[in-house]
């Protein structure tokens, strides 16, 4: 899950932040743009923070509250739906294929100690 979810993670926060200046420049709803410009720089921390404590418990529900945020992120960029949800299929497999590896080292760990 480490390596999967973080690079989701970092990857998305990269994307968030290319958005930040399609937001400010052709954003659907008009605003000032340092409200733009702050709420995506949150959103992106708060996807490269998690990635950091990726092996929480807690972490993998923080990431889809994460993914939701990016997603209504289409309000301002109608096209991060789309991106919005390639990264939530993307967190869905890294979620899924993620604990299948850490099963398969903590089984092999396992057989190499027992």
């Amino acid at each position: 899950m480490r390596v999967l979810g973080t690079s989701v993670l970092v990857f998305e926060a990269i994307i968030v932040l290319l958005a930040i200046p399609v937001a400010v420049v052709v954003g659907t709803i008009s605003g000032p743009p340092w409200v733009f410009i702050s709420t995506g720089i949150l959103l992106a921390l708060a996807l490269v923070a998690l990635a950091g404590v990726i092996m929480k418990p807690w972490a993998v529900s923080v990431g889809w509250v994460l993914q939701a945020l990016v997603m209504l992120t289409a309000i301002l960029v109608p096209v991060m739906l789309i991106v919005g949800g390639i990264f939530v299929a993307l967190w869905w497999l890294a979620v899924k294929w993620g604990r299948q590896v850490d099963d398969l080292k903590a089984q092999a760990a396992g057989e190499a100690t027992g």
